[in-house]
């Protein structure tokens, strides 16, 4: 007997008949010995709806506060109707919000990180053979107010639930059969991977793989939880995200990821004097916006020009912030830009192997396409370039020339799961 948390995302639970196959599916691992332990997302396409409903009613910035209260809804849906059409199947189960199932987030509203998980009503339904089945993406801040995880958090809670009733593995069900070398709805040849390391994983998800939430392979990597990723369309072997992965001969790189929620901004003519990119970060942090890439350029003695990306989502709220500290910094002008794309390669074989960086360069190149920006850490190399349009062109030419085109086609069971 195991105990294994299940995750079925947003497109695994989409209406009443895959509702039905999801509890089905359960029961079968119940009925096996093993204990469960389900996380679940808001069916479908709920949570757009629930944000287009703000829309409708003329809310063009609503609170953080009651957005998170309206957002955490779609959850208690899906984990009332999993648990109703459990019982229906003949096994006792019972359903419970992210605060029911304890779990504690800092005070932030629509992307909170969780601090601490009491599972302890967890644990007392799993001894008395229930199937206990939580809601995703939602728990609560120590002043008791409801707080969301943002988009992909329901990956996240299932890791960190796994990790605080220390099961024995998390298994992440969603729309296609396992991690795969890059988009399979780009790459029709794309390859499924059986195994790949932490690193890699948390590279790919950082960098724009929808497949996993970053933190959630953070928390797996940090808290030793095995980890797979499979459909809940079929019964195929998925993808084991561990320590150590087999390399497979004559493969460099491993995956290929892309972002599209990238924006540039350029700050011109900054005081050339010690503190001044301190300020700048500083304010930015402050206000909750992640940088990704950082390029300083056009250096003379009394000036410096630098540029920098955040998410596509953040621009204006950058833009804002930066305006807010132009006084106190002093430069000349700020520009932006958003009709851009990161797309990036990952592979821990990169490490020992010269020219990889280069054939990407080259692939790019070839396609007449300018690279804008480059960042590289040991086991990846990105590259932010202007033409979303051209998107799939260049992920589908860098997957072949790394070598990673199979003769099999991918199986996608649905929409992409994104939460």
């Amino acid at each position: 007997m195991a105990l294994i948390v299940m995750k079925f995302g947003g497109s695994s639970v989409g209406d009443a008949e895959r509702m039905k196959r999801v509890a089905g599916r359960i029961v079968e691992r119940h009925r096996e010995g093993h204990q469960c332990v389900v996380v679940v997302s808001a069916m479908g396409d709920t949570t757009d709806d629930l944000i287009d409903l703000t829309k409708r009613i003329g809310a063009t910035s609503p609170p953080a506060r009651e957005m998170d209260m309206l957002l955490s809804t779609g959850e208690q849906v899906s984990v009332a109707l999993l648990a109703m059409t459990i019982h229906m199947l003949g096994e006792t189960a019972v359903s419970f919000t992210g605060w029911q199932a304890g779990i504690y987030t800092e005070a932030v509203h629509a992307k909170a990180r969780i601090t601490d998980i009491q599972p302890a009503r967890v644990r007392q339904a799993l001894d008395e053979r229930k199937i206990v089945i939580v809601a995703g993406f939602q728990g609560m801040s120590e002043e008791g107010e409801i707080t969301t995880l943002g988009r992909g958090g329901s990956d996240t809670t299932a890791v960190a639930l796994a990790g605080a009733i220390q099961a024995d593995v998390c298994e992440i069900f969603t729309d296609v059969d396992g991690i795969y070398s890059t988009d399979p709805r780009i790459v029709k040849c794309a390859r499924k991977l059986k195994e790949i390391t932490y690193d890699e994983m948390l590279e790919l998800a950082n960098l724009g793989a929808a497949v996993l939430h970053p933190r959630a392979v953070e928390y797996a990597k940090n808290h030793k939880v095995q980890l797979v990723v499979r459909s809940s369309f079929n019964h195929n072997e998925g993808t084991n995200v561990k320590e150590e992965a087999a390399m497979e001969q004559g493969i460099v790189v491993r995956g290929i990821a892309y972002d599209k929620n990238v924006a540039r901004i350029s700050i011109l003519g900054v005081e050339e004097k010690p503190g001044q990119l301190a300020k700048v970060f500083t304010a930015l942090a402050k206000d909750q916006i992640d940088v990704d890439i950082i390029v300083q350029s056009g250096v003379t003695n009394v000036s410096a020009d630098f540029s920098f990306t955040v998410s596509l989502s953040d621009l204006d709220k950058a833009l804002n912030t930066l305006e807010s500290i132009r006084s106190s910094v002093g430069f000349r002008e700020i520009t932006s830009e958003n009709n851009l794309v990161k797309v990036s390669i990952v592979g821990a074989g990169m490490v020992s192997t010269p020219g990889v960086a280069a054939k990407m360069f080259e692939t790019i190149s070839d396609l007449g396409i300018s690279i804008l920006m480059v960042s590289t850490s040991e086991i990846k190399t990105s590259c932010v370039i202007e033409n979303e349009g051209r998107l799939n062109e260049v992920v589908q030419a860098l997957h072949t020339a790394y070598g990673l085109d199979t003769d099999s086609t991918v199986f996608v069971g649905g929409p992409a799961d994104r939460r």
